[in-house]
């Protein structure tokens, strides 16, 4: 420990490399940690280590995201529902959200598309769009909330996750459930398997009572409405049940996994 003490150029003021480190999250992130009144006494508490002594500002970040993300999945209760609302409450139009514009959103062919399965599961079979139509849909009218500050209400249809999973034989002890995109920078994204078997957690095939129109990501999207928006991702490709925890597009960048709404 004396050894990396020693690698601090001498005369740095730790609360000023504190104060860099956090300009380095996300906003949202960045907005609640400083209104949280985190301190470098907080953040030694939290991390189990004098965070400026023994490890770089992007590490000490990291430390913290992990933190966070065990607090939420420890307080996270799997029979709590999010709120839904009358079909009057929808937002009209329904905003489209993505790191690109509506013109670059991937175009996919229904009849070319399946999803594929992989992982802890016995059944690997891919998924044609059509089988998946027959499978039993349930609606719900429920809030969007962007990481970016602004929600929406939207009624969305489709299959349970947890009946799906149930049906591939998906081992229900694994911790992720994890979802490949069609996005044009292979977005991806990690679902802690608590999350995936919720109730209200869908596979959505249609939105408003009509089929999934590409803007909201045809053929089909992952609707986690106790989650912030990423967490629900668009242009399916694939799902894998794995132990192994993968990233993901915006988990990557430091956006907690566990990002509860």
């Amino acid at each position: 420990m004396g050894r990396l003490r020693n690698l601090l150029i001498p005369g740095v003021d730790k609360t000023l490399l504190v104060r860099d480190a956090v300009k380095t999250m996300p906003d949202l992130t960045r907005r609640r940690f400083i209104s949280g009144g985190a301190s470098l006494g907080a953040l030694t508490l939290l991390t189990g280590c004098d965070v400026t002594d023994q490890f770089s500002a992007e590490e000490m970040l990291k430390q913290v995201s992990k933190f966070n993300d065990a607090v939420q999945a420890w307080m996270f209760n799997p029979d709590a529902m999010a709120p839904t609302f009358p079909e009057s409450a929808i937002t009209k139009p329904f905003p489209f959200n993505g790191y690109y514009s509506l013109d670059e959103a991937p175009e996919i062919e229904a009849k070319d598309w399946k999803l594929e399965v992989r992982g802890l599961v016995e059944n690997r079979k891919s998924w044609t769009l059509e089988e998946l139509y027959k499978l039993p849909q349930v609606k719900q009218v429920t809030r969007h909330i962007c990481v970016e500050g602004w929600s929406a209400i939207g009624s969305w249809t489709g299959t349970p996750l947890h009946d799906f999973l149930k049906i591939v034989g998906a081992d229900m002890r694994a911790k992720y459930v994890w979802f490949q995109c069609a996005d044009k920078d292979g977005y991806n994204s990690p679902l802690d398997m608590r999350s995936a078997l919720h109730a209200q957690t869908q596979m959505s095939f249609k939105f408003a009572d009509e089929i999934l129109p590409r803007a909201y990501g045809f053929p089909m999207r992952i609707r986690v409405p106790t989650k912030l928006g990423f967490k629900s991702p668009k242009y399916v490709l694939s799902m894998e049940v794995t132990n192994d925890y993968k990233g993901g597009f915006w988990e990557d960048q430091g956006y907690n996994s566990f990002s509860g709404s």
